[in-house]
């Protein structure tokens, strides 16, 4: 059975006074239904949470915004969550939430353990809604936005595609509203599209389109397509699927090399990195060959911070260039000893290493 991942951003789900847009979700619904019928398995990350809290409450004092977001988010989420059930229930489908944060990725046995919980889910007809817990997420290890999670949970869950429907087509040459710009339909693993790309977040969520675009370029490396649409648009991913070349939306095409598991949880956890481990000219060389390298201690010059058999290290060249990610073999203090030693153990494994 294939996988698709579908994210829906606040500016989709939420209307113009910033209440829910219970038309526009019902129709998301509907349009799950459908790729549920076509045989798909449906993984949704939602947002909504914070937007459907703030329309339900009237706050007479002042809020930081991490008190702002936890309050309505404990709210919304309730709100949000109700109006998912009822719709679902409709068509005779059961749901499953998943509040997720950041650092519940930071380990390679959390990381497994919520893929778990979601193919129980999807091995028993539960369609898996995820969404980051606002209420406990704190602004150093908060997700960018739900883009950086939808794409985790792709990779997480070896997806086939990733849909992220948002209030534009997709990635246009120059401003959407602009007529002289055109809307870009492919996206190639070599294509640079950032200066195309402006800096400005969507209305009633944290992200936007630059954030949208790393995402689906870092998965689409990763093996799987990545689709950007417009989440308003009537009846927009069924059309996805059986009018692709009339329907406006991008596609990243995705590597014709899947990434592993293993890699693919490293590539998405560079902030849970404990230690940086530098590197001679000739092991950077060596790691950024087109042939795989595991990273010996031999080509190492000096290792920086304090971290245990198993943890992430960022692996830097000797201009401080950030080249890797790699699963470390060694304690700190066990791999200080033979730096610049033969005949001993990688510090990092080709197969646990993450290329920038």
């Amino acid at each position: 059975m294939r996988r698709i991942v579908i994210k829906v951003g606040s500016n989709v789900v939420t209307r113009a006074d910033g209440k829910l847009d219970v038309t526009r979700i019902s129709a998301i619904v509907d349009q799950i239904v459908w790729l549920r019928a076509q045989g798909f398995e449906v993984i949704l990350v939602s947002s909504g949470a914070v937007a459907g809290g703030r329309s339900e409450l009237c706050i007479d004092r002042r809020l930081d915004c991490v008190e702002q977001r936890q309050l309505f988010s404990a709210i919304g989420q309730v709100k949000l969550m109700g109006l998912y059930y009822d719709l679902f229930r409709e068509h005779g489908l059961h749901i499953g939430q998943l509040l997720t944060m950041k650092e519940s990725f930071a380990t390679r046995r959390e990381y497994l353990n919520q893929r778990t919980c979601m193919t129980v889910m999807l091995d028993n007809g539960v369609v898996p809604i995820v969404n980051e817990n606002d209420t406990a997420s704190i602004t150093e290890l908060m997700f960018t936005d739900n883009d950086e999670l939808s794409g985790l949970v792709a990779t997480m869950m070896g997806a086939d595609a990733l849909i992220i429907l948002t209030n534009v087509d997709g990635i246009y040459s120059g401003n959407p509203n602009n007529p002289d710009s055109r809307l870009i339909r492919t996206v190639e693993s070599d294509t640079d599209l950032s200066q195309y790309i402006g800096q400005q977040r969507s209305g009633f969520g944290r992200g936007g389109m630059l954030t949208k675009h790393r995402i689906a370029r870092k998965v689409a490396d990763e093996g799987i397509r990545v689709v950007i649409a417009n989440g308003k648009a009537p009846e927009i991913i069924p059309r996805l699927f059986t009018q692709p070349d009339t329907t406006p939306h991008t596609t990243f095409i995705p590597n014709a090399t899947a990434t592993s598991q293993v890699k693919k949880w490293i590539a998405h956890s560079e902030s849970f990195t404990k230690g940086s481990v530098t590197v001679n000219e000739q092991a950077a060389l060596a790691l950024t060959a087109d042939k795989a390298a595991s990273l010996l201690l031999v080509g190492v010059e000096q290792i920086d911070g304090q971290f245990e058999e198993g943890d992430l290290v960022a692996i830097t060249d000797n201009q401080g260039q950030r080249i890797a990610i790699g699963r470390s073999a060694y304690a700190a203090d066990e791999a200080r000893a033979p730096i610049g030693t033969h005949n001993v153990k990688p510090l990092v494994h080709y197969d646990y290493m993450y290329m920038e």
